[in-house]
């Protein structure tokens, strides 16, 4: 059996597109695939899947503590830049919505600018907006 090349483990973005492109995959799978192993002496691979799913939770966005330590990473926070998906969705993760305080259900009016997207919340009471929210390219 040739022996494979070990590939540096992905992060963030890569990961999550990569395990959605293997979602029939099992998860040590996914993991393997995504670079999440070590090879023994003895040439026997070991799925590493404790530090794949701390990347996956990582690269979500999702903090686990309340308070960061002192001694560990703190989580992602939000980096106020987002790109296009390959396919074509622009995606506001959930660290902006949790700022925000934005509830599933949440409606907003959409206004296209020359360079910026215009977000206006729909208030359920006169379905009137009452925040404006703007990002600009």
């Amino acid at each position: 059996m040739p022996k494979q090349k070990k590939i540096e483990p992905l992060l963030g973005e890569e990961l999550l597109k990569k395990v959605k492109e293997l979602e029939n995959e099992s998860k040590e799978d996914k993991a393997k695939k995504c670079g999440y192993y070590t090879v023994t002496k003895n040439g026997i691979e070991r799925v590493n899947m404790m530090k794949f799913l701390n990347a996956l939770i990582d690269a979500e966005g999702i903090q686990l503590d309340s308070t960061p330590s002192a001694n560990g990473r703190g989580g992602r926070s939000a980096s106020y830049r987002i790109s296009v998906q390959s396919n074509g969705n622009l995606l506001i993760g959930s660290a902006y919505t949790k700022q925000m305080n934005l509830k599933p259900g949440d409606e907003f009016i959409i206004t296209l600018g020359k360079k910026h997207i215009r977000l206006r919340q729909v208030d359920p009471e006169d379905r009137e907006g009452d925040e404006a929210i703007e990002a600009t390219a």
